[in-house]
């Protein structure tokens, strides 16, 4: 028996919110990542002039004065937007040393006259870019109504995309590493063995080939790259807007500087006390329960794949799952399509009840033997081009900072317990989520992010959105965070998807007013629409 690798756990990114064009995913096999991308006719369009920011005058320590006194040079750098660099120390517990890490940064000038500040956003992953998330979806990323009164930034944290990355394959190298078949059944010692050798060997090459940085790419040196870049922008407190793990780094950011948080919203929402195995298993029974709920949908309407009951269904797509194990699909590209990649086709559309319907057409081509639509899907997820290129290094800085964040479980005996749970919590998912601390137990570096409550004592009022059917980012987190936090405050939506900013009109303008004038809701508004 063969089987794909285990995933350490589903990514918690909004781009996978968007609604897949049907014309983009049959001729090309990829998608866009956002909706709502700015996009206005080149006639409208005013290229943005060069402009310099004055950093705030504040009082911070002399080692660190050079990181929080640079000004920000920012030229043209398409259409509306301006981009620069920021210089951050590469270790901020010793900023002296000399070793630095450039930050790309890129920017959409307020629209109006009555401008309140800088707002900075975060798509989410880890590993999101944020930069690319503004430059393509500035309307998905924040309402045009909030473009007009704030300056609209999106940083790519270190290790991503255009600022200071982590390196660690070629293309055809990340190609193997997602879609190969790791030989032997699951949990035996061939299994086992294979498995540990390539995430040893993903570990090496990344450390080879990024250096330094490596080391220093968790969660507790971005929040303070987010604040000096706050204090770059001239902003006094910080306004942002947090997808999904970008609401991590807004809750961690609260709790550390609690006094210069301004307005702050995350959506989708983590909770901080959560440790590795605790978001695996939810996120199993997540992805579980979306999935139980499209099969509802489906098999109570006409045209679904399949003919039955909802339980049967599900009994069908498990028994798919173990047919890949058994005797992977070949796509035309040569690629075989297992247990993994089949999930990932599966937890895509499952961001967006707006995709569920890409599952029948996949589900009917799987069992029919067939595995394109089945890889196109994955490759959506993945950033795969259609020529076998990757669009971004998500995929390396996904796997670096969960290791950086949450420390591994290498005990066999908790291991071992940990499987029976997540298989009787997902049947479905759960079976093929097991082991999944093997890759961080190769990493270089211990985790050094330590999970834990956050009160963020003494901030200005933050909004929690949760979604209750939410895959990625169950809704028992939003209730979490937002009973952990001193001034938290929870805006609930009663629906399906990842995230709900603009997925309900309620949250949406819920969010916006609270934005623009402050107004935070007297009590959760409940939104159903």
């Amino acid at each position: 028996m063969t089987s794909n690798r285990t995933p350490r756990r589903a990514r918690r990114l909004v781009g996978a919110l968007a609604v897949v064009a049907a014309s983009a995913l049959l001729l090309t096999g990829c998608v866009t990542w956002f909706t709502g991308s700015y996009s206005p006719p080149q006639s409208a369009v005013t290229p943005a002039a060069p402009a310099t920011t004055a950093p705030t005058d504040e009082d911070v320590a002399p080692e660190l004065e050079p990181f929080y006194t640079q000004p920000l040079s920012w030229e043209s750098c398409g259409g509306p937007f301006q981009c620069t660099t920021a210089i951050a120390p590469l270790d901020w517990a010793n900023p002296q040393d000399g070793r630095t890490v450039d930050l790309a940064i890129i920017k959409k000038a307020a629209s109006g006259g009555d401008r309140l500040g800088s707002l900075f956003v975060n798509p989410g992953g880890p590993g999101g870019s944020a930069y690319d998330f503004v430059e393509q979806s500035a309307d998905y990323a924040a309402h045009p109504s909030l473009q007009s009164s704030y300056d609209l930034i999106g940083y790519d944290p270190r290790g991503t995309g255009h600022s200071d990355a982590v390196k660690c394959l070629t293309d055809p190298e990340k190609d193997a590493w997602l879609y190969d078949i790791v030989p032997g059944e699951r949990g035996s010692e061939e299994w086992i063995a294979a498995y540990t050798a390539n995430a040893k060997g993903f570990a090496d090459k990344c450390a080879q080939n990024t250096g330094d940085l490596l080391e220093f790419i968790g969660t507790e040196s971005t929040i303070r790259d987010l604040d000096m870049l706050r204090a770059l922008v001239g902003d006094p407190a910080l306004n942002y807007l947090g997808y999904s793990y970008g609401t991590l780094l807004g809750a961690e950011y609260a709790e550390e500087f609690p006094d210069k948080v301004g307005r702050m919203v995350l959506d989708g929402a983590e909770d901080p006390a959560s440790s590795g195995f605790d978001i695996t298993i939810s996120q199993a029974e997540g992805f579980e329960r979306a999935l139980t709920s499209y099969l509802d949908a489906c098999t109570s309407g006409s045209g679904c794949w399949f003919d039955g009951t909802t339980e049967q269904a599900l009994a069908k797509i498990q028994d798919l799952l173990a047919e890949v194990d058994e005797s992977p699909l070949k796509g035309s590209d040569g690629r075989e399509l297992g247990s993994s990649s089949l999930l990932t086709a599966i937890f895509y559309p499952l961001y967006n009840e707006a995709n569920w319907g890409y599952l029948d057409t996949m589900f009917l081509a799987v069992d029919q033997g067939q595995a394109d639509f089945a890889l196109q899907l994955a490759d959506a997820y993945n950033s795969r081009n259609e020529d076998g290129t990757y669009a971004d290094n998500l995929i390396e800085s996904f796997n670096a900072i969960s290791c950086a964040d949450y420390p591994a479980i290498t005990d066999p005996a908790v291991i071992a317990e940990q499987n029976e749970r997540l298989i009787a919590a997902s049947p479905t998912v759960g079976p093929y989520w097991t082991y999944g601390d093997i890759a961080c137990a190769q990493w270089p570096f211990p985790s050094t992010r330590v999970p834990d409550t956050v009160t963020a004592a003494g901030s200005a009022p933050i909004l929690v959105v949760g979604t209750t059917g939410d895959p990625a980012t169950p809704y028992k987190w939003a209730e979490a965070l937002a009973g952990q936090l001193e001034n938290g405050h929870l805006v609930t939506f009663q629906g399906e998807g990842h995230t709900a900013y603009n997925s309900s009109s309620c949250v949406s303008d819920a969010v916006d007013a609270y934005f623009l004038d402050g107004t935070v809701p007297s009590a959760d508004p409940e939104c159903t629409s």
